[in-house]
């Protein structure tokens, strides 16, 4: 009986204890941070294995710990924040996938979507809600919530690899117009409800709107690029200016009374130009956006829900139908009939839907500002927590199953061969002032093929043993390489050599190796007895039975904003003319430049008509007259990269194959870079 007893007494204490336990949120700081990491480990993988986006899995972790759930987290400050700072790198994200080139090519598809995306849902949901009693600003208000949207699935279609298709263009460019629109419509409605909408709020938010717009798209990228030419060689300089900006400018936003979401995407947009998509600092700035602050977001939105207030009072039940209904219906109407008017087959037009569905970040912003000044009440509260859970569960859903369905759209600009070039890209690295540049170039054409990096340090064989200070410098060129390498999550194998001499080790390499194609340095300039006998760059080229990429980078690779590729009308014949097209449109879309040809006919000869030549319709192509030197260099502006076609024809000549031209561009624009292609017949 005694023991009965215990037992009894026990089983109480275990069981008080667990309540207890779980009434109380965790507030040590180590266990808190080691449950969220927990999760974001573990809830992306248990639900990628049901056949589900790793995001839900996140949303309904944030549930299920939440205060309205186990009540294991408490959504403190250091939530708050952490989840403010992912929503800012969400949309910052969303910028920095958006390229400006892309925007103004399809402005017209932005906007009218953008314009359909947020009428729609106004309209409709102002009717709904006044149906089942709503007032005319509580209407419009909720309506503003319909009509915005936050790209919650981005992450999912950036892992397709179809950031840059034309439906994703079209749709985040609708999605910046629909929610400045909708938040302007909160702002006016708050303060209409406030009394206080005068001519003097209009007289102060347009023009201060326009002024914010103009200085963060056009001055942005010039701090920008004048920091990262100054400070460039600091990575960890260039990270932090990054998240300065991200910050700065959305702090910005706020000031002028509009969200700091608006900012960020802004900042994004800004300052995408000023970093190649495969770059290693791109690959950081998604790399912690993605691992880290994104799933913060996540889990403090699924936080918010609370399931059981939904069946404690009658109505809710009606209103939260009645927002899901409308939320769902009104986003599709929009996507499905832009995309008919597009021409957008069935894939693309779910694709827009699902990312245009999810309701989190501008609503919650929106429903937060009117239940604190009382427009709305809790059972609106109640219906929007349930439309963010619906919407947020079914919008990756949706952009996952139909975006499998689009192949990248990025592909089909690339022939077949460049493609191939990044395979396995040879790099022979010698010195670490121009390494950086060299390596970035071979990382940007490896990592667009999912190809291979093979850094070559070459040792001069001697009659006496190579001295350990020489071995000691090829590891560090080797390690500095495989680490460049590996930042910017490319394959890397490096390849240190001894040989008689630099040209024929190069060409056993890539012969050995496989490689696809050579990247080596160029100074600029020719000594005398270079150009009377040839160099060791002239030895390689002749040795060579894959392309060669002669660079020269004078100032680091990302500063690129056009690509020029300059040819003779003559150079057109070459059966290598249409590789050197094709790489200078693969440079200018990794670097997110703009692309121009120059022709320059002789004398007697006749411009080359280059419509077929695979180009887009909107590509600049000049044909001029004259001298090739004065007419490239005449045109040629800093931050320009050159590209030139080298010719191997005469391979039994004593003079130098670079000749006097690239010497002479070089002489002139010292500032500017240059690749000189040579292709094998």
């Amino acid at each position: 009986m005694k023991l009965d007893v215990n037992a009894t007494l026990g089983q109480s204490m275990t069981n008080l204890l667990l309540a207890s336990i779980l009434s109380t949120p965790i507030k040590d700081p180590v266990a808190v941070f080691l449950m969220i990491l927990g999760i974001m480990l573990i809830a992306p993988l248990l639900f990628e294995r049901i056949r589900l986006p790793g995001i839900v899995g996140l949303i309904l972790a944030g549930v299920i710990v939440g205060p309205n759930g186990l009540g294991l987290l408490a959504r403190d400050n250091t939530i708050v924040l952490l989840g403010t700072v992912g929503l800012l790198f969400l949309m910052f994200m969303a910028g920095l996938e958006t390229s400006l080139d892309d925007l103004k090519s399809n402005a017209d598809k932005a906007a009218i979507f953008g314009i359909s995306t947020f009428g729609v849902p106004m309209a409709l949901g102002t009717v709904a809600m006044m149906a089942i009693g709503y007032g005319v600003l509580p209407a419009i208000l909720v309506a503003s919530c319909f009509a915005s949207h936050t790209l919650l699935a981005l992450p999912i279609v950036s892992k397709l690899g179809i950031m840059r298709s034309q439906t994703l263009t079209t749709t985040l460019g609708g999605t910046l117009i629909t929610n400045v629109l909708a938040l302007l419509v909160l702002a006016v409605v708050v303060r209409a409800h406030q009394g206080s909408l005068s001519l003097q709020f209009w007289l102060f938010l347009i023009p201060s709107l326009i002024i914010y717009t103009f200085l963060t798209l056009w001055g942005l990228p010039r701090i920008g690029r004048w920091f990262f030419q100054r400070f460039g060689h600091d990575e960890g300089a260039e990270f932090t200016f990054v998240l300065a900006s991200l910050f700065i400018v959305s702090y910005g936003a706020q000031l002028i009374q509009i969200e700091p979401i608006i900012g960020a995407f802004l900042a994004g947009v800004a300052i995408t130009q000023l970093i190649p998509q495969l770059s290693p600092l791109m690959n950081r700035i998604q790399f912690i956006g993605n691992t880290l602050f994104i799933p913060f977001f996540l889990i403090s939105v699924g936080m918010l829900v609370n399931p059981l207030i939904l069946i404690q009072e009658p109505r809710s039940l009606l209103v939260s139908a009645v927002m899901v209904t409308v939320a769902i219906i009104a986003k599709f109407i929009p996507a499905w009939g832009s995309g008919k008017l597009f021409g957008f087959n069935f894939d693309n037009i779910m694709l827009m839907f699902g990312l245009s569905v999810a309701q989190a970040a501008s609503t919650l912003a929106a429903i937060t500002v009117a239940y604190k000044i009382e427009l709305v009440d809790q059972l609106t509260v109640n219906g929007t927590i349930a439309m963010i859970l619906v919407t947020c569960i079914a919008s990756p859903w949706v952009t996952d199953r139909w975006g499998k369905k689009i192949k990248p759209g990025e592909v089909s600009i690339q022939s077949h061969q460049v493609a191939n070039l990044g395979d396995r890209v040879l790099v022979p690295v010698a010195n670490p002032s121009t390494e950086d540049n060299l390596l970035n170039l071979a990382i940007l054409l490896a990592k667009s093929a999912t190809g291979t990096l093979l850094p070559l340090h070459i040792l001069i064989e001697q009659n006496s043993p190579i001295p350990p200070e020489d071995k000691a410098r090829q590891n560090q060129l080797l390690s500095t390489a495989e680490m460049i390498a590996h930042a910017a999550v490319v394959n890397v194998i490096p390849i240190g050599r001894i040989d008689e001499s630099i040209d024929k080790g190069i060409a056993r390499v890539a012969e050995e190796k496989q490689a696809s194609v050579i990247v080596c340095g160029w100074k600029g300039y020719s000594t005398y007895q270079e150009n009377l006998f040839g160099g060791v760059i002239d030895k390689i080229v002749n040795r060579s039975a894959v392309p060669v990429l002669l660079t020269r980078f004078p100032l680091p690779i990302e500063h690129t904003t056009r690509v020029f590729l300059a040819f003779t009308s003559q150079q057109t014949y070459a059966s290598s003319f249409k590789e050197s097209i094709q790489l200078a449109k693969s440079l200018a879309t990794e670097l997110k430049a703009s692309l121009q040809l120059l022709q320059v006919v002789t004398t007697r000869g006749v411009p080359i008509d280059l419509s077929n030549a695979g180009l887009a319709e909107d590509t600049p192509i000049q044909n001029v007259r004259g001298n090739f030197v004065q007419q490239v260099s005449r045109l040629l502006t800093t931050n320009d990269l050159v590209v030139l076609n080298g010719s191997v024809e005469q391979k039994t000549q004593l003079a130098s194959l670079l000749g006097r031209i690239p010497e002479a561009i070089a002489r002139n624009h010292p500032e500017v870079a240059m690749i000189i292609a040579y292709f094998p017949k």
